[in-house]
């Protein structure tokens, strides 16, 4: 039986519950505790690692209070706060609290760092850490994790491990921290944070003013970003959804993991930040003349440059919709599509979520994501969720096959189209959009009908070119953007005019001489003419040119359909020579060489066998090609380490990027270049370079995250890093493809180079859009062999040719503008229509799997036929045969973590013949299928040659559903038989 003091004990511990699960970390506890049973701790820390560390504390808490007590049992558990850096929570066990006013100005310290993490996160997170431990704010412990953290995951989620760890302790530490980020030259953050501007006195406390005493419209405004800079203000309330700052994690809705990561928050959490004054978004003018027709419920397009904050206007229209319905006792769902991952995150964060969390639910959605729970319950249980627009399109077909419940789009009242550009034949959007166009024209006769109509959403375009489609004529033109406005629906198509807003960047084109001596390019053009000749070629355009690599895939492609093994292996390398001519034009002759070498290694890895009792045969022409490269290695290597060789282009990049950084103050700018591998290339060139370091220029590359490319792909993790120290000023200088120029939110640079890359109008405006501080600058580099300088000529055309179409479309009478509509509308349902009618003829003309053979498409070896092909998920085309496990090696995947998700590729497959990459090994819920790269295959039907198929959709066959019980049966037989013997 417990004792009176046991029982006192019991009842303040349990009161003390949910402030301990904010204070209390359960494993650090756990190793200062000792009575705790061995299994009951275990039982905890996989909780910890399981769910979080709050549902860890209420597993610890109610083992503590577990009945009967060991003698002393108090006194331990609270010398186990007290040595495991809990001393907060240990004086809130002992009663020993502070003052009321002291603990709710604590709380409200808690709160504001909980609202302001965004931005917190990109500080400097060594600094602050070293600068935090020596102040007494966290342990030695703390330092240790956040230290381990930065170094392995990146500053952002080092950052994110300081904050938890400062708000748990004692109150006072917000004074500290406020000093300490001044001191690690954080005075943005100092003055965000609370901070006087003017106080530089050194040891004088900050006092934070508490929410009554907060000035009214009090702003943190900022000259590098279009997006802060706008005046904005908006309620906040006491949420019980707020953003849990001890779990490290959104609680709201559907938790998902690192849901605050920093892309330009600052003005939104300094909005947030700013007390309980009930107020809201302020646009500009352009920005409300608009949003106003989309205020009144219609269908538009909203035009407006880069920089000009379109997402802006976009949360306010949703903010206003949605308090619209709410007040008529409707509900509201918002769907906002964009057509990169990278955008999920960053208009979750850095707006949607900032100015909506107080009165709704904001979710997103993406294939980063990990979700616990369907769409369709996302969208049932949020008000507003960002996503891609494959997943909407995903489940409004699961709804219309009857697949599952799925989404309809009458279940939404507005949906937001990101760069809606994309709104054209084959994008998806324009696959959402037709299925709303096909319902709408259903209204009209259903109407007629005097039926109930089905509900559609509103839409909302946001562009910052539309673009004219390659047109030469302004008619051309005015069709095109006619045709984008009648896939949205839209009544209108918006523009503002900035005024004073406007920032246009100065322009400037370098052309480039042409190299006097070019003898490593001389040298990879001998060995082109020596495979021609072997292989009985004649190239009709010069080497290195996009019409020679146009020309060569041809080549490869009808050899592959002929089985001829000489002319498509010689294709084959032709083209990875054409690539390095390339890159010798654009890179260093060093990086050139090193791809070439690294090609050449990897074509002699695929020949050697992991198997050393199988010999992969090697023919008559790969040895040709390997000896020619390893005769020629030797003086290519030498070639490229002779600077006088190099490319005039890079001396001209090298003189623009000096000049930049040596006549302003602060530099930033972005470096657009084609391919992956001259964006790190050049990036790796500019940090060995002791000229570039000499005038501070810290650069780093930013790629695309597809898994395309023979170049390793950037995570999102890694490309936000990358961004978040741009934004603070560690990378001040970026190298980047494509995927840096539209949309991404990137802070205001003050220059843009495009060096040898130019590709239509709308990626030159996105790319000058990127330039949106005063007196920037954009520079085109000439590249040989590139033709950009006639491009962008082209461009500038085609640019203010697309400005005049639009406003030709604005001055049409309503009536006429809405005449074109419909007919571009019901043309683009009739030609639906015809396509689906063909598709359906198509099937029906399909053929048997057993009349299909596929062969390797490097030696033509017979693989199967597909009757012995089965289909997983309508996805994945796996071949579990005895008889075809025989025919290939496997490799493992080398960059594989050690988990394994149903569907993950465990590595890859590769005939045993001639090491021709056939797919990968995939494991489907524990079983290991060898999964089929159509692609990598020729395919006949009848005994009649089939053209070269990218994807498995492109072949008119049913192939047969895996039959996982079968499988799985067999499986288990064979580990039984291997058990008895």
């Amino acid at each position: 039986m417990a004792s009176e003091s046991d029982e006192t004990w019991e009842t303040l511990i349990e009161d003390l519950r949910p402030r301990l699960r904010k204070l209390v970390v359960a494993e650090r506890v756990l190793d200062h505790i000792h009575f705790i049973e061995a299994e009951k701790k275990e039982q905890i820390r996989q909780k910890a690692k399981s769910e979080s560390n709050a549902a860890a504390v209420e597993l610890l808490v109610t083992a503590v209070l577990q009945r009967p007590h060991s003698l002393g049992w108090f006194t331990a558990f609270v010398d186990a706060l007290q040595n495991a850096g809990c001393e907060y929570a240990a004086d809130c066990v002992q009663v020993n609290l502070p003052d009321p006013e002291v603990e709710a100005e604590n709380d409200y310290c808690v709160r504001l760092i909980q609202l302001l993490s965004p931005s917190l996160v990109t500080m400097k997170t060594a600094d602050v850490c070293d600068q935090c431990y020596s102040a007494g704010l966290f342990s030695s412990e703390d330092s240790e994790i956040i230290k381990a953290e930065t170094t392995n995951k990146g500053s952002i989620c080092g950052a994110r491990e300081l904050l938890r760890s400062i708000v748990r302790g004692r109150p006072g530490w917000f004074s500290k921290f406020l000093r300490i980020l001044q001191d690690t030259e954080h005075q943005y953050l100092y003055e965000l944070t609370g901070g006087s501007p003017h106080c530089d006195k050194p040891g004088s406390p900050e006092k934070l003013p508490s929410p009554k005493d907060e000035p009214k419209g009090s702003e943190v405004v900022t000259e590098e970003s279009p997006a802060a800079a706008e005046s904005c203000d908006i309620s906040m309330t006491e949420d019980a959804e707020s953003t849990d700052l001890y779990e490290g994690a959104s609680t709201e809705s559907t938790q998902l993991p690192n849901s605050l990561e920093p892309s330009q928050p600052a003005a939104a959490a300094a909005a947030a930040a700013r007390g309980p004054e009930n107020a809201d978004i302020v646009l500009r003018d352009y920005q409300m003349d608009v949003a106003r027709p989309a205020l009144e419920g219609k269908n538009i397009i909203i035009c407006l440059p880069t920089g000009s904050g379109k997402t802006r206007v976009a949360v306010y229209i949703t903010k206003k919709h949605l308090d619209h319905r709410r007040a008529e006792g409707q509900s509201g769902k918002v769907v906002v599509l964009v057509n990169k991952v990278p955008l999920v995150e960053q208009h979750y964060a850095a707006e949607f979520l900032p100015f909506l969390k107080q009165n709704y639910k904001v979710e997103r959605v993406s294939g980063d994501c990990q979700l616990k729970i369907s769409f369709t319950e996302i969208v049932k249980k949020n008000d507003v969720i960002i996503c891609t627009a494959q997943i909407l399109e995903n489940y409004l077909e699961r709804s219309n096959t009857g697949e599952d419940e799925g989404v309809n789009l009458s279940d939404l009242t507005l949906i937001v189209i990101d760069e809606c550009h994309h709104t054209q034949k084959g994008g998806v959007y324009n696959h959402i959009m037709m299925r709303y166009l096909k319902q709408k024209h259903k209204n009209t006769r259903l109407k007629k009908e005097q039926k109930e109509p089905v509900s559609l959403p509103q839409i909302l375009g946001l562009t910052a070119s539309p673009g004219v489609g390659g047109a030469t004529k302004m008619e051309k033109a005015v069709e095109h953007i006619l045709q984008i406005c009648a896939n949205l629906d839209a009544s209108r198509i918006m523009t503002g005019s900035l005024g004073e807003y406007k920032k246009e960047p100065r322009k400037k084109t370098l052309t480039v001489e042409d190299r006097k001596e070019d003898p490593f390019g001389d040298v990879i053009k001998k060995i082109m003419n020596a495979i021609h000749t072997h292989a009985e070629l004649s190239p009709t355009c010069d080497l290195g040119s996009q019409n020679y690599e146009q020309w060569v895939v041809q080549k490869q492609v009808k050899a592959a359909t002929d089985e001829d093994h000489k002319v498509r292996v010689c294709a084959e390398h032709l083209r990875l020579y054409n690539e390095g001519l390339n890159l010798c034009n654009t890179i260093r002759m060093r990086d050139a060489f090193s791809f070439l070498s690294n090609s050449h290694e990897e074509e002699i890895k695929k020949k050697t066998s992991p198997d050393q009792e199988q010999k992969i045969l090697i023919t008559e022409t790969e040895r040709f090609l390997f000896n020619l490269f390893r005769e020629n290695k030797a003086e290519l290597q030498r070639l490229a380490e002779n600077p006088a060789y190099e490319n005039d282009s890079l001396s001209k990049l090298q003189s623009k990027i000096l000049h930049e950084f040596s006549t302003r103050e602060e530099a930033r700018g972005i470096i657009f270049t084609k391919t992956r591998r001259s964006a790190i290339a050049l990036s790796q060139w500019i940090q060995e370079n002791p000229k570039f370091a000499d005038i501070g220029v810290k650069a780093s590359h930013v790629i695309g995250g597809g898994d395309q490319s023979v170049v390793k792909p950037m995570t999102s993790a890694e490309r936000n890093d990358v961004l978040n120290k741009f934004r603070n000023g560690e990378v001040n200088l970026l190298t980047a493809t494509t995927v840096a120029e539209e949309g991404l939110d990137i802070p205001a640079c003050n220059f843009v180079i495009r060096y040898g890359l130019v590709t239509n109008e709308i990626a030159m405006i996105q790319a000058e859009g990127r330039g949106r501080a005063g007196d920037s600058t954009y520079t085109l580099v000439e590249v040989k062999n590139s033709g950009v300088a006639g491009k962008e000529y082209v461009n500038e055309y085609r640019k203010d040719m697309m400005h005049k179409a639009i406003d030709k479309i604005k001055t049409l009478i309503q009536a006429d503008y809405d005449k074109q509509i419909l007919e571009f509308q019901m043309q683009a349902i009739l030609e639906e229509k015809v396509r689906i009618t063909k598709k359906k003829h198509k099937d029906m003309r399909t053929e048997k799997p057993s009349d299909m053979r596929f062969s390797c498409r490097g030696c033509s070896l017979f693989a199967c036929t597909g009757e012995d092909i089965q289909i997983i998920a309508n996805v994945h085309r796996v071949n579990v045969t005895s008889e075809f496990s025989e025919l290939f090696n496997r490799t493992e995947n080398t960059s594989l973590q050690e988990r394994l998700l149903d569907g993950e590729t465990s590595g890859f497959i590769a005939c045993k013949n001639c090491g021709q990459r056939w797919g990968s090994m995939m494991v489907y819920r524990g079983i290991e299928c060898p999964c089929l790269h159509v692609k990598n295959f020729v395919v006949t039907c009848n005994g009649k040659k089939i053209g070269k198929c990218a994807r498995w959709n492109e072949l008119a066959v049913k192939f047969s559903p895996f039959d996982y019980a079968e499988h799985a049966k067999r499986v288990a037989e064979s580990s039984d038989d291997e058990e008895t013997t």
